[in-house]
């Protein structure tokens, strides 16, 4: 009856999110999108170990790209990817700009003198 337990002092799990510079990113990226009529639609998950932002060109469907942001892969493969439709990792990096450019290639088109 004399053993004494501490009480955790963290009963809250840790949430993974993304900081104001990475959502104001994503976002703005999502908006350019959106303007051109590509996605239509968007969720963000905050999870223990992942935090995820997903863009749909309907609501109904998959997701057609996934954002995730990993810290625990921050010192091997990079914290940032990219994810396909079907799933596949088509960018990893440790930072967010490089990893957004096969998406913002999208919004790019020729111009004609």
């Amino acid at each position: 009856m004399s053993n004494v337990l501490p009480l955790p002092l963290n009963r809250n799990p840790v949430q993974i999110g993304f900081d104001r510079a990475e959502l104001t990113r994503i976002l703005d990226l999502y908006g350019r999108m959106v303007a051109a009529g590509l996605w239509r639609d968007y969720a963000i998950d905050l999870g223990r170990e992942a935090a995820a932002f997903s863009a749909f060109r309907r609501a109904a469907e998959r997701p057609e790209y996934r954002i995730e942001k990993r810290p625990a892969l921050r010192n091997r493969q990079g914290m940032w990817a990219l994810i396909g439709e079907g799933g596949a990792v088509l960018r990893r990096g440790h930072e967010l700009g490089p990893v957004l450019a096969p998406v913002e290639r999208k919004l790019m088109k020729l111009v004609a003198d």
